[in-house]
């Protein structure tokens, strides 16, 4: 008997459109039977896992990071596994666990079923996957907009981040965390749980998203046009080594500002500071290579 899929793709958007014929059918293909849901907005996206996912084998979501952050809730609650079909710009959760772009190899990993519980962040009482942070990535993420995505795809991110590092301005944060309490002029304050973020950034060189535990940075410099002395040790994980940069482990970080400030999980603006983290170990099952 083939396993029955929720399968979860926008099919109105250009790239959930153009990829739900050919998901479908290649799903079918390797045994598996998807019922599509479409859901109009990432609010709804985890009652009606809860609601359309009771009598699945497996949840299989297309989309990229944002997709998946809405997802998490909905799945956890489920205790279903997730199968990842990456659509998105960025990839990072699909990158962390080592799924492959190309969709008929995604598709293969699934069929296969092979499992691996992962562990999830928790903002407030938001899930995520890769990292949440506050200041430049929570104003890069307002700035890339739909818009620079279609124009730019991947180089979305460069441009946006141009724009954004020419206004960027320090902020004053109280962290709590890691064994320390401390007061910092930052321009981000960032909070990973998985290994990779904001299109191929590494959050610790040693970090993975099985260790049970979060790894904090904080760029304590207050020139924007650092950063860009800095790229390779950012792709590398190694930022830790640098004089600029605070980091810090632990399963629980608070982080307060002077007045509220956003917070990007996962690409997506999920909430404000004050704020605690936290992680939530092995909460979710994911198919893997």
């Amino acid at each position: 008997m083939a396993r029955r899929a929720l399968l979860i793709v926008n099919g109105k958007s250009r790239g959930g459109k153009e990829a739900l014929p050919k998901v479908s059918e290649g799903l079918i293909r390797l045994g598996i039977d998807p019922v599509h849901k479409d859901c109009s907005s990432r609010e709804e996206l985890p009652a009606l896992i809860a609601r359309e996912g009771a009598s699945a084998d497996v949840v299989v979501v297309g989309g990229g990071d944002g997709t998946l952050n809405a997802a998490a809730a909905g799945v956890a609650r489920l205790k279903c596994p997730l199968g990842i079909l990456p659509l998105g710009t960025a990839n990072d959760l699909a990158r962390t666990l080592e799924i492959p772009e190309d969709l008929d190899s995604a598709m293969r990993i699934i069929a296969g079923g092979k499992t691996r519980s992962i562990d999830l962040g928790l903002v407030n009482d938001v899930m995520f996957f890769n990292v949440a942070s506050v200041g430049l990535s929570a104003e890069l993420c307002q700035e890339l907009t739909a818009d620079i995505k279609r124009r730019f795809g991947k180089l979305g991110y460069a441009v946006a981040a141009l724009r954004v590092l020419a206004g960027a301005r320090p902020f004053r944060a109280e962290i709590s965390g890691g064994g320390r309490k401390v007061r910092s002029l930052t321009l981000q304050v960032a909070v990973g749980n998985g290994r990779y973020y904001g299109g191929g950034n590494v959050v610790e060189k040693d970090a993975t998203i099985v260790d049970e535990s979060l790894r904090l940075y904080s760029l304590e410099f207050v020139r924007a046009w650092r950063m860009a002395l800095m790229f390779r040790s950012f792709r590398t994980g190694e930022h830790g080594a640098l004089n600029e940069v605070l980091t810090l482990r632990g399963d629980k970080f608070e982080i307060r500002t002077r007045r509220p400030r956003p917070i990007n999980a996962d690409g997506e603006i999920v909430a404000h500071t004050p704020a605690v983290f936290r992680v939530l170990p092995k909460a979710i099952d994911v198919i893997v290579p």
